[in-house]
């Protein structure tokens, strides 16, 4: 029979429904009513969720495995839900069993697809993923969840969070350490939460079970320029320090020494065949006056002709590739572009080193042994007495300039057998800053001027990246579209740059611009729209649950002068703002200067973010900044 394809959907919904035999109870409702109101935001909750952690050994390998195993039990919150369940593995896990099951114990019937995982953020990595797609027919509809997923070696076990994707009624994890493996379980932003510990011994099978346990842990939040996970959510790092087998103890990752040890022995596996990098490091050096220039030569040669990629590949994801490989590929990823840098410079006579470090993204420094600690990799340079760190992934930072993301963050630096732990100096936001000045005049219902724009620091290497992503010929294109951020009454013309090649210039810009639309009359009054630009207009943190983190420290000067016309006074500007904390300074104001009326701003982010506990203020601020932005300039006759 041909029944149409609605019908057909309908019909085997209907008879999967019939089958489960699973319509929700007057008691599922009632949780589902409690959830919600718990968890407004949310349709899918979780009653519970179990983590149950064993070890146990592989001889053949002489390595501490894991097993991990996951049940959990969920329910509708809405009339209808369809979200996909999932779980990653890689090369060294896989997933043994992924069940999802109705309440009263059958199978439902939903497929798991198993495929390689694909991320923008990721050129090639050996990540794949399991999940089934689930649809939930009616509110407080439930579902049974149980997946075993197991690690080949202990030390990819790195953490174990109590969040998830789905708001929690109750998470549990429980953690049996045998007796033959010291292991510590770190609590991390355990602080202001309510936590249940327990701790049981079993004599019997020489085992020790810690189990914790959360009630009502809402979901993690799904917001843009939030910090990372490990900063904000309560978690265990997993630190496998040693085990020991027929009377004989092995040591893991027992302190940093450890830790550095398994890295530096991956690094001492390296084939570094540099010959075919001899001819390009002399032709680099041989006319460079000075070590400085040599060094820039290097460094800036690899940002420019090595194309980043991300790369996670098991062991490839903490092992760096040789530097020829990497030089005749003209790509790789951070290690691989650290490495060959470290080589390229050891070929000039420079002393490089391997440096490992965990991004602003990652709460940890290397007074905790794990592998979810660091998660990039540049090049350092010892040099009469100081200290340089080289990081070609960034394409435009100068010489001795680090990115925000990392500054302030430990390094681990190779030196043979020993290691050696430093950290990234940090610059304050007024090296990052960024100037506007308007010089205009009023010419009947236009704005006329000039222009000059200064970019230094980080404000100067993203507008270069911005800048060269592009193709030749849209460079000026690009450039318009950028000084009138793509404003069709704002018309830029005579654009005068600096060299934008010079990554060691700070970056000046200098144009004439006609706006329209800006200006209208009536009786007798001139009603001007004098911003332009409108900085942190659409920066409101409404509803927001974590700190906002800017891409960088912010340091931005606009001063306006306005030319007032003959036989004309100013009768009204906005109110002067401003406010201070911690992580800012932020003013506007205006002034009478002679015939011009002066507009000047000053928003200063010093540590790159707003935090939670600014928002209130912060959002007061924003409020008024929008209402001066939609105010106007208002000029009478004398």
């Amino acid at each position: 029979m041909n029944y149409p394809k609605l019908l057909l959907v309908l019909l085997i919904s209907t008879s999967a429904f019939s089958q489960g035999k699973v319509e929700p109870t007057p008691e599922d409702l009632e949780i589902a009513n409690v959830l919600k109101t718990e968890f407004p935001d949310d349709e899918v909750a979780l009653i519970s969720s179990v983590d149950l952690i064993t070890f146990d050994f592989d001889k053949k390998n002489m390595q501490v495995t894991v097993k991990q195993i996951t049940d959990e039990e969920m329910i509708n919150l809405d009339s209808r839900a369809d979200i996909q369940k999932y779980c990653f593995y890689d090369g060294e896990s896989e997933i043994t069993e992924f069940e999802i099951s109705y309440i009263n114990g059958k199978k439902a019937g939903f497929q798991i697809n198993d495929e390689a995982y694909k991320s923008d953020d990721l050129f090639h990595n050996d990540s794949r993923v399991q999940y089934a797609d689930m649809d939930f027919p009616l509110n407080a509809y439930r579902y049974l969840t149980h997946v075993k997923k197991e690690y080949k070696d202990v030390k990819y076990f790195t953490s174990l969070y109590f969040n998830d994707d789905y708001p929690i009624q109750k998470k549990t994890i429980s953690v049996t350490i045998p007796d033959w493996l010291n292991l510590e379980l770190k609590e991390m932003n355990f602080e202001g939460h309510d936590i249940e510990k327990t701790l049981t011994t079993e004599a019997e099978n020489h085992t020790k079970t810690h189990t914790y346990t959360l009630n009502n842990v809402p979901a993690m939040y799904q917001e843009s320029n939030a910090p990372g996970p490990s900063y904000i959510y309560p978690h265990l790092l997993i630190l496998a320090k040693s085990y020991t087998r027929d009377d004989t103890s092995v040591t893991l990752f027992d302190a940093t020494k450890d830790l550095y040890g398994w890295y530096i022995s991956l690094v001492n596996s390296l084939q570094n065949d540099n010959s075919a990098l001899q001819a390009k490091v002399n032709e680099l050096t041989e006319s460079a006056k000075t070590d400085d220039e040599k060094i820039k030569n290097i460094y800036y040669w690899v940002q420019d002709n090595i194309r980043y990629i991300a790369f996670l590949d098991g062991i490839a994801g903490f092992k760096p590739d040789e530097a020829a490989n990497v030089f005749n590929k003209r790509y790789g990823d951070c290690k691989g572009m650290a490495n060959l840098t470290k080589q390229m410079l050891l070929e000039a006579g420079f002393d490089a080193r391997l440096t490992w470090i965990g991004t602003k993204h990652i709460a940890y420094d290397y007074s905790t042994p794990n592998l979810a600690i660091d998660n990039h990799m540049i090049c350092t340079l010892f040099k009469d007495g100081n200290t340089l760190f080289l990081d070609a992934t960034e394409k435009f930072n100068a010489l001795g300039e680090y990115a925000d993301r990392i500054q302030g963050k430990q390094v681990l630096i190779e030196n043979g057998e020993d290691f050696i732990l430093q950290y990234v100096p940090q610059a304050k936001a007024s090296f990052n800053k960024e100037t506007l000045s308007y010089n205009l005049t009023l010419e009947e219902d236009h704005i006329i001027g000039s222009v000059d724009r200064h970019y230094n620091g980080e404000s100067r290497s993203q507008l270069l990246q911005n800048f060269h992503t592009l193709k030749t010929e849209n460079k000026a294109e690009f450039l318009e579209f950028y000084l009138n951020q793509g404003n069709s009454n704002i018309a830029v013309s005579n654009i005068d740059t600096t060299n934008l090649l010079n990554r060691d210039q700070n970056i000046d810009i200098a144009y004439d611009v006609a706006i329209k639309n800006a200006v209208s009359s009536f009786d007798g009054q001139i009603y001007i729209d004098l911003d332009f630009d409108k900085e942190l207009a659409t920066h409101k943190m409404e509803k927001r649950k974590t700190d906002f983190i800017f891409s960088s420290k912010k340091d931005l000067e606009s001063v306006t002068r306005l030319q007032i016309p003959s036989g004309y006074k100013v009768s009204h500007v906005p109110a002067n703002i401003s406010i201070s904390s911690d992580n800012y300074d932020m003013q506007v104001m205006f002034k009478k200067e002679d015939r011009a009326l002066v507009y000047k701003k000053q928003f200063r982010i010093k540590n790159a973010k707003v935090a939670t506990s600014d928002f209130e203020q912060w959002n007061q601020f924003i409020d008024q900044l929008n209402a001066l932005y939609n105010d106007q300039i208002i000029l009478s006759k004398d």
